[in-house]
């Protein structure tokens, strides 16, 4: 495999968790009685927590909404170069769920740490893949 050279901010990116809040996920009104903003809440304080190794971003819409709450662990910079690649999480709602996304998070994330047996059971197709597969039909 040849080596990946990082430029500018790229060579320090940490590990980051884009979170889905657009039209179906974090929505109540869906997912009636979910605490979704406790969910965000704990996942941005262990961001913070981590003095820059880990970080969360809030995004409108990820795309595959009957699969909601969606998350995407993207790797760090560190993880990229050793292989890591975005993994898409589906239904990542209630404890469990919430717990190994963030352990997998602050274990370094994909590239870096194996992702927690369950939490790959929740493991979605990217939306770009299947757009692309899609058109090449």
């Amino acid at each position: 495999m040849p080596a990946t050279t990082l430029i500018g901010a790229a060579r320090t990116r940490p590990c980051t968790l884009v979170v889905c809040r657009g039209c179906c996920c974090g929505d109540a009104r869906k997912y009636p009685g979910y605490d979704h903003d406790w969910q965000l809440e704990r996942w941005q304080a262990a961001a913070r927590a981590s003095q820059g190794r880990f970080a969360v971003r809030v995004v409108d819409c990820l795309g595959p909404c009957d699969q909601a709450n969606v998350v995407v662990l993207q790797p760090s910079a560190q993880g990229r170069a050793r292989g890591g690649k975005a993994t898409w999480i589906g239904w990542s709602m209630g404890d469990d769920a919430t717990d190994e996304v963030l352990a997998w998070a602050e274990a370094g994330g994909p590239g870096l740490a194996p992702a927690p047996i369950a939490l790959e059971l929740q493991f979605i197709e990217a939306q770009g893949e299947r757009v692309r597969r899609r058109r090449s039909r």
